[in-house]
């Protein structure tokens, strides 16, 4: 049985399906699940996607794989639709303000 969408999901230009074509393929099967998990439940956990400290109305989506974490900003438009933005790898433990 196909669950029911609390949120569409959409991509703002090109920048995330750029990003995700560098990805490996287990890293783009993490991503795809974790789309799917932001999409059907209605509270996603913060391990997955988190609204950003210090900023108004950006969220970051978090894949972790192996020792790698991934990040996709994000952002809310009437909180049933989710624009995908850029995504990077995160190799420290702040977030980079030149990728904010």
């Amino acid at each position: 049985m196909k669950e029911k969408l609390v949120r569409n999901i959409y991509y703002f230009k090109s920048y995330y399906l750029d990003f995700y074509a560098t990805l490996k393929p287990e890293v783009k099967k993490k991503f795809n699940w974790t789309l799917q998990l932001i999409s059907e439940i209605e509270h996603v956990p913060e391990k997955y996607f988190t609204h950003l400290t210090g900023t108004f109305g950006l969220f970051e989506i978090r894949v972790e794989v192996g020792s790698d974490i991934y990040r996709v900003f994000s952002f809310f438009d009437e909180r049933k639709m989710v624009v995908l933005v850029n995504g990077f790898i995160k190799k420290t433990r702040k977030t980079p303000k030149s990728e904010i």
